[in-house]
């Protein structure tokens, strides 16, 4: 078994939960709710990684958040 971190924000415009696991390449998923989210990302994952022909190892790990200040 294998953990993976997802990025998630809410979509005003669509009113949904959004999840992206970064550095897998297509895990990006929407839901209605964060279970659904959640869900929908297990399954998304599962697919994506049938795809992937490396080891798993060698798949991207989540480190972290930085924010970025700008002035606008």
């Amino acid at each position: 078994m294998k953990t993976f971190t997802a990025y998630v924000e809410w979509d005003p415009e669509t009113n949904l939960y959004v999840g992206i696991v970064p550095g897998i390449s297509g895990a990006h998923t929407q839901g209605a709710t964060l279970d659904e989210l959640r869900k929908n990302l297990e399954e998304v994952l599962e697919l994506c990684l049938m795809e992937y022909k490396g080891p798993t190892e060698e798949l991207p790990r989540f480190i972290g958040l930085q924010q970025i200040e700008i002035a606008v």
